[in-house]
C-alpha cells in the first residue's frame, strides 16, 4: 500500500517551509504530488516513496561534491 504525505508532513520531513516545496514543485525541483480531487483548490498528497527517494538522490549528490578529507 502507498502511503500518502500532507504538504505539512513532507514539509517536517525535508525542513522545508510548504510554500517552498510547492515553489521546487513549480520549478520541477521536488517530486509532484497528486490532487485528492478535481478542484483547483484540492488538498495534495505526496507518496512517501517519491519523497524518500528525492531524499536520497539529495544526500547522494552531496557526497559526491563534499571534498576529501
Amino acid at each position: 500500500m502507498t502511503t500518502l504525505l500532507s504538504k505539512r508532513e513532507v514539509a517536517a520531513r525535508v525542513k522545508f517551509h510548504p510554500e517552498h516545496i510547492m515553489r521546487m514543485v513549480r520549478q520541477g525541483k521536488f517530486p509532484r504530488p497528486m490532487k485528492s480531487g478535481p478542484a483547483t483548490n484540492c488538498a495534495v498528497r505526496f507518496r512517501e516513496v517519491d519523497i524518500e527517494g528525492w531524499i536520497t538522490s539529495r544526500m547522494a549528490a552531496l557526497d559526491t561534491t563534499e571534498p576529501a578529507a
